[in-house]
């Protein structure tokens, strides 16, 4: 592990932030981290979330209040230091047509993929309970339009779908079983989403996920 020093340290929902500190290594969009308070301390992954041209590493994590780490994470300040990992993980975009599927805080790999330009072949399907946690949405979804689809489930806003990312794909007539499903997000998401794709016709070898615990 290395130490980094905290350029930014950002809310950007009730209980979610993006924290950045200065790139220093290559990594692939997709890929995780390690990060901790201490060099010998064991580290807490998280998805990269930034482009891989970028200067600076962006990290979005959500604060879990009786946690032993986020707290202490969200009150780190501009000049602080904390220790990183070298990046690792199989979970890589590449250029080929995919639907990306997110829930929470597992938009951050997709992220990642997103300001590395590709994008370009995709569709995103983006579900939070409130619109608040649809995170990096306003980007996305200018560059992306109508291949950006957002999902809520405890709002109803126009041109949101309203429900999980598993309704919207149970109606979705656009379902492509000849492309790759990449599937991010809690274990209830990714387990009700695989499922689902593989009974309507997608083969289990198209399926990828990552889940988010």
């Amino acid at each position: 592990m290395f130490p980094v020093i905290i350029n930014s340290n950002l809310k950007v929902a009730p209980d979610a932030y993006v924290l950045s500190f200065a790139r220093s290594f290559e990594f692939q969009p997709g890929q995780v981290i390690g990060l901790s308070f201490g060099e010998a301390d064991q580290p807490r992954l998280y998805s990269i979330a930034s482009g891989n041209h970028e200067d600076v590493v962006r990290i979005l994590y959500k604060v879990n209040p009786l946690g032993q780490f986020t707290p202490g994470l969200s009150r780190l300040k501009p000049g602080d230091t904390i220790f990183s990992t070298s990046p690792f993980g199989q979970f890589l975009g590449d250029n080929q047509p995919a639907v990306w599927v997110a829930t929470g805080t597992g938009i951050a790999p997709f992220a990642s993929m997103f300001f590395s330009g590709l994008a370009c072949k995709k569709i995103l399907i983006q579900g939070n309970r409130f619109v608040s946690g649809l995170y990096f949405k306003d980007q996305i979804q200018q560059s992306m339009g109508n291949r950006y689809i957002p999902t809520c489930t405890r709002e109803r806003i126009d041109g949101i779908f309203f429900g999980r990312v598993q309704n919207f794909l149970e109606e979705w007539q656009e379902l492509d079983i000849s492309v790759k499903y990449y599937l991010c997000g809690s274990s209830e998401m990714v387990v009700g989403v695989r499922d689902l794709l593989i009974a309507k016709g997608v083969p289990f070898e198209r399926v990828v996920a990552e889940i988010f615990f």
